[in-house]
């Protein structure tokens, strides 16, 4: 088997440019679903709920994309029709969600119409994003995969300063941030439209720029079983073989997905109580609270792209995974003490620090474990479970959580703290050198 040559930084680049694109649909998916449904007239008990169906389909979808990827060779290539078809259909539905409440359908239509609408986005989002992620596995080598995966991180949450702050520059810009009641204003519906333009722009640069190996070159660099053989094996037989890597790693995914669950679902009412001191969804303060929730959002993720690039230069990455968490705990922690809009800029620089380890890590560890093994589409799929479970978890006990700690919304991000600081002790468990199968 030929060994994968290194790739120019450019070369790299290219092969996850198109995440900048995905990446600004999730960032305003996750800044901003609360705020939506809120407005459409959803009690805080409920919010989290409501974030049970994203991750819901990214564990269905995820495995079945991989799974059908890993069979699939065709003149667009093996990865690359995947991400486009998910990608095509994210920007349709980018156009309906924001619009649930200006059909004058009735509140209960108007939520499940969002429903359904945020079922579709990201179900498409996440066909879109896991390619990328297959995309380095198959082309990259292992000492390379560190520097591919930052890179993917770096592109990741640039798209997320871009999504992040859409709705607080269109505001600034004079359009209105204010709605009638159960509408959503029309500062978040031109972001949700804007982003989707760019969405589509960035998969084509991607698709036209990267050429990927076929089924002979493929062979040459990467250890495949016979294809008789790839076909017998069942998620679950794979789950069985998987290397202990996977679920050590997926341990410390476990705690840190739920915390950012809890960030995602509440930070809106948090910032809204603590800052602007209201919990009226109608009122003009709660939207200007949602407006700063993204610029915050917009902090984090600068945190996070100075931070990916911190992470490849510290040789002990066990080291950095952990320490990296604790430091986004510190910053969950912070949150319910601070009434001033600007101090919380702090507090989210030291989450984006989490974000970028949890981003750019866990699949550097998962890819080089799966050397040696076929199915890796598959397996990267099934991974993706790790990301996806645990927040299912956790907005199915999210309004009893709430109930617990006192039905103040600030409360839960010292439960996020707890779960990060989990994570970083879970990451002791990890354990490098990991025999590949033979």
């Amino acid at each position: 088997m030929k060994q994968k040559q290194n790739l120019s930084f450019w070369k790299l680049w290219n092969l996850s440019f198109g995440f900048f694109g995905v990446q600004i649909a999730y960032a305003l998916q996750s800044a901003n679903i609360s705020r939506i449904f809120a407005t459409l007239g959803a009690d805080p008990h409920s919010l989290s709920y409501f974030w049970i169906l994203p991750p819901l389909m990214g564990i269905l979808v995820q495995p079945i994309v991989g799974t059908l990827s890993d069979r699939t060779w065709c003149r667009f290539g093996r990865r690359i029709p995947y991400l486009f078809i998910g990608s095509a259909v994210a920007v349709a539905v980018m156009c309906l969600l924001p619009n649930a409440g200006s059909f004058g359908m009735a509140v209960s239509t108007a939520m499940v119409f969002g429903l359904i609408s945020l079922m579709f986005l990201d179900t498409s989002i996440n066909m879109a994003m896991q390619p990328f992620k297959m995309l380095v596995g198959d082309m990259v080598n292992e000492k390379q995969k560190s520097l591919a995966y930052s890179i993917q991180s770096f592109l990741c949450n640039s798209g997320s300063l871009i999504g992040y702050v859409f709705p607080f520059f269109f505001t600034a810009i004079g359009i209105a941030n204010e709605a009638p009641k159960g509408v959503v204003p029309d500062s978040v519906i031109y972001s949700f439209y804007i982003g989707a333009a760019i969405l589509i722009l960035c998969v084509l640069y991607t698709t036209l720029t990267v050429k990927e190996w076929n089924p002979k070159e493929y062979a040459e660099y990467n250890e495949r079983k016979p294809e008789a053989e790839e076909q017998k094996a069942g998620w679950l037989t794979l789950l069985k073989n998987a290397p202990s890597m996977f679920w050590k790693v997926g341990l410390v995914q476990f705690f840190c997905w739920a915390a950012f669950m809890y960030m995602w679902t509440y930070t809106n009412g948090t910032i809204a109580d603590t800052v602007w001191h209201t919990t009226d969804v109608s009122s003009k303060a709660y939207q200007e609270a949602g407006n700063w929730v993204g610029v915050l959002f917009f902090w984090q993720a600068l945190g996070s792209v100075a931070w990916a690039m911190v992470l490849p230069r510290i040789k002990n990455e066990k080291f950095a995974y952990a320490v990296s968490l604790l430091i986004g705990a510190a910053g969950f922690a912070m949150l319910p003490f601070i009434d001033d809009q600007n101090i919380l800029v702090i507090p989210f620089l030291l989450i984006g620090c989490a974000w970028a380890a949890m981003l750019a890590m866990p699949f550097a560890f998962v890819t080089n474990a799966l050397e040696g093994y076929g199915h890796k589409g598959a397996y990267l799929g099934l991974f993706n479970g790790t990301i996806c479970l645990p927040q299912i978890v956790a907005a199915a006990v999210g309004g009893t959580l709430l109930s617990l700690v006192g039905s103040h919304q600030y409360n839960m991000m010292i439960v996020a703290a707890v779960l990060l600081a989990l994570g970083a002790l879970s990451v002791g468990i990890i354990n490098k050198k990991e025999q590949p199968i033979q």
